[in-house]
């Protein structure tokens, strides 16, 4: 007779979430059956089907739960860090923790496979990203205001430009085995944004007035060559 008990209802749950999460990141969405799952908890594929009748509603619940924890490690930085280059420096490293264990963002690798989701699950990805991009955008215009960061873009366009860059270097260092590549291009890509605050801040207002109406008239001389 096994002696052994059950695992409580919300255990069982958590812990096929869990799996499910780790072969998304490793595998793709597509790379996994509910077979596998099974397996790694210790249940049947008819006690899996009770806590989630698809798979479709299992992997919205993937990304509910990653975007809710994403969320709050957001929330933690904006608490603990008081300037926008600690808070950027802080999120690149939700990234590359990511990365040194192996893993991929849950949301990237899903957006991989994007066409051949159900509607549900695109939603929910899009949704990820756009609360990831308005919270960088925020910090884009908080250092801006500062005077530590400096974009030429609006914010929101800029922040966009980051969370790609971040996404598509964690897949590239992926293909190397290297995480210091990514490493490497998320510190280029805060550098320039400091950077280009340097610049700016070391240009008188006057100058930077009369290199802004210089850029014109060189820019409306070449349209009038190219209509001529």
């Amino acid at each position: 007779m096994n002696s052994r008990k059950p695992a409580p209802p919300d255990a069982t749950r958590s812990k096929i979430l869990d799996v499910a999460e780790r072969l998304v990141q490793t595998r793709g969405f597509n790379g996994f059956s509910y077979a596998d799952i099974a397996a790694e908890v210790g249940i049947t594929k008819a006690s899996l089907h009770y806590h989630f009748a698809s798979k479709a509603e299992l992997g919205a619940t993937l990304v509910l739960r990653y975007t809710e924890a994403f969320a709050a490690a957001l929330h933690d930085i904006s608490s603990s860090l008081p300037d926008a280059q600690r808070r950027l420096r802080a999120y690149v490293k939700l990234y590359s923790d990511v990365l040194a264990n192996q893993r991929m963002c849950l949301c990237g690798m899903m957006a991989a496979e994007y066409a051949t989701l159900p509607a549900p699950m695109q939603e929910a990805i899009r949704v990820f990203f756009e609360r990831n991009e308005g919270w960088v955008a925020e910090q884009i215009e908080l250092g801006t205001r500062g005077g530590g960061l400096a974009v030429s873009v609006p914010a929101r366009d800029a922040a966009r430009m980051l969370v790609g860059a971040l996404e598509g270097e964690m897949l590239v260092a992926r293909a190397y085995g290297d995480p210091q590549r990514f490493a490497t291009a998320a510190a280029l890509l805060l550098a320039q944004l400091a950077e280009h605050a340097v610049a700016a801040r070391a240009v008188p207002a006057g100058s930077a007035r009369r290199l802004r109406v210089a850029g014109g008239r060189r820019r409306a001389a070449r349209a009038r060559g190219t209509r001529s």
